[in-house]
C-alpha cells in the first residue's frame, strides 16, 4: 500500500512541475485583475494526511465558536488558538479566548477574557509571546446589548505567554489609518529582527470597486517597539494592491507572503514593500504558514463556482522556495459549506507543528480545530 501511493505521489509531483513551469510561471508578475490569470486548477494531488475533526476538547461543557487565528507555539509542539467564546464574537462574553493546547488536545493554558471582540488573525514570537488581531469593532447590535463592547476592536494586542497585555497598537474601538488607528485588520506578523508588519481591511475582499470606508488594501510596518514605520498598497487588482490582505508568513529569507484573498494570489514583497513576485497556484486563501524548511501551507475556505471557477477548498502544500505545490487535501463533509458557499468546508487559519502535522482553525458551519495528522512524507 505505501509503495503504490509513493508511486502515485512521484508521479503527480512531475505533473506538479509541469502546471508550475508552464501557465504559473507565465503568470508570476503579470499586471491586471486575477481573475483573468490562466492557471490550472491544483484540486487532484496525493493526500498525505488523516484529516481529525473536533481536536482539544474544552472543558466544562464549553464548545468551541469561530476559530481563524491559530499559530504553532516557539516549542514547536504546543498550539495556540483564539476562540470567539464559542459562538461569532466575544461580545458580553467572560470566557478566555486564547487557548493553548498540547499536541494531543489537552488545554494548557487560558485567558484574555474581556479583552478581544473578534479574534482574527495571530503570531507568536521568538520570546513566546502571543500577537493577536481584533479584526473588527462591535456593531450596533452588539453595542445595544452589550455596551461595553465600545472600546474593542481594530487592534493588535501583544501578550506574554502567561497572557499579560504588553502592547496595543490602533485605537480599540476606532477605525481610521496607521498609526493612530487600524481599519479592519487581518493579521499580524512578527519578524526575526522584531518588526511588526499589519494587514487591512477585512471587508475589502468583498468589495467590486473602490467604495466606502472598507475599501482599504493596506500593509504596514512598525519597528519591535511599535514606532510606525510605513505603510504600502492601495484597495485594487493591480501589482501591490489588495482586496483583503488576509493572512501574513514569512520565509527563511525574509520575504513577506501575503494572501491577497479577494484577489485570489499570493504577493511577496521585501520587508520595505518591493514586489517580488505574485503566484496564484495556491488559490484562494484564507490562511497561510512557512514552516522553517521553506514548505509553504496554503488554506483555501472560500473557493465556490462563483468566486473561484473550478478550484476546491482544500489545504495545498507545497514550497515557498520553487513555488510547486506538492499536496492538496480536499474539503471535509458538512451539511452548510464554508466560506462563501460551494461543497464541504475547511479551516481558515493554519499552522504546523515540527512533525509537520497541521492545525487549522475553523469558521462558519464546522467551527474549533482540526488537526491533520501526516501519514506519508514527501
Amino acid at each position: 500500500m505505501f509503495r503504490t501511493r509513493l508511486l502515485a505521489l512521484c508521479l503527480a509531483s512531475a505533473a506538479v512541475l509541469a502546471i508550475v513551469t508552464g501557465p504559473v510561471a507565465a503568470q508570476r508578475g503579470a499586471s491586471g485583475p486575477p481573475e483573468h490569470a490562466k492557471v490550472t486548477p491544483v484540486n487532484n494531488l496525493p493526500n498525505p494526511y488523516e484529516t481529525v475533526r473536533n481536536f482539544g476538547p474544552l472543558p466544562n461543557g464549553r464548545k468551541w465558536g469561530s476559530v481563524s487565528a491559530i499559530h504553532v507555539d516557539v516549542d514547536g509542539k504546543s498550539i495556540w488558538a483564539a476562540d470567539r467564546c464559542g459562538t461569532n464574537s466575544c461580545a458580553g462574553s467572560d470566557v478566555d479566548p486564547i487557548i493553548k493546547l498540547d499536541s494531543t488536545g489537552k488545554i494548557l493554558k487560558t485567558f484574555g477574557a474581556g479583552q478581544i471582540l473578534w479574534p482574527h488573525g495571530m503570531d507568536v514570537d521568538r520570546q513566546g509571546n502571543v500577537w493577536v488581531v481584533d479584526a473588527r469593532v462591535a456593531t450596533a447590535e452588539e453595542l445595544k446589548k452589550f455596551p461595553n463592547a465600545a472600546n474593542k476592536g481594530n487592534t493588535v494586542l501583544k501578550f506574554s505567554p502567561d497572557g499579560k497585555l504588553l502592547l496595543t497598537l490602533g485605537t480599540p474601538g476606532k477605525a481610521g489609518n496607521p498609526p493612530e488607528a487600524f481599519t479592519e485588520p487581518n493579521d499580524v506578523l512578527i519578524a526575526p529582527d522584531g518588526s511588526i508588519f499589519v494587514a487591512e481591511a477585512h471587508g475589502a475582499q468583498f468589495l467590486d470597486k473602490p467604495e466606502g470606508p472598507s475599501a482599504v488594501g493596506r500593509i504596514s510596518k512598525f519597528s519591535a517597539d511599535g514606532k510606525f514605520i510605513k505603510s504600502w498598497g492601495a484597495w485594487g487588482y493591480g501589482p501591490s494592491e489588495f482586496r483583503g490582505p488576509h493572512s501574513f508568513a514569512m520565509d527563511s529569507r525574509g520575504r513577506l507572503f501575503v494572501a491577497d484573498r479577494g484577489n485570489r494570489r499570493i504577493q511577496i514583497f521585501d520587508q520595505e514593500g518591493k514586489l517580488l513576485d505574485t503566484w496564484y497556484q495556491f488559490s484562494r486563501i484564507s490562511g497561510l504558514y512557512i514552516d522553517k524548511n521553506d514548505t509553504l501551507y496554503a488554506i483555501d475556505s472560500e473557493s465556490d463556482d462563483n468566486y473561484n471557477p473550478g478550484w476546491r477548498k482544500g489545504l495545498r502544500v507545497g514550497s515557498a522556495r520553487t513555488g510547486e505545490v506538492w499536496f492538496f487535501t480536499p474539503e471535509h463533509v458538512s451539511k452548510q459549506a464554508s466560506g462563501m458557499g460551494g461543497v464541504g468546508s475547511m479551516g481558515e487559519g493554519v499552522t504546523a507543528d515540527a512533525q509537520g502535522n497541521v492545525y487549522a482553525g475553523e469558521v462558519g458551519p464546522i467551527q474549533g480545530v482540526t488537526k491533520f495528522i501526516q501519514r506519508l512524507k514527501r
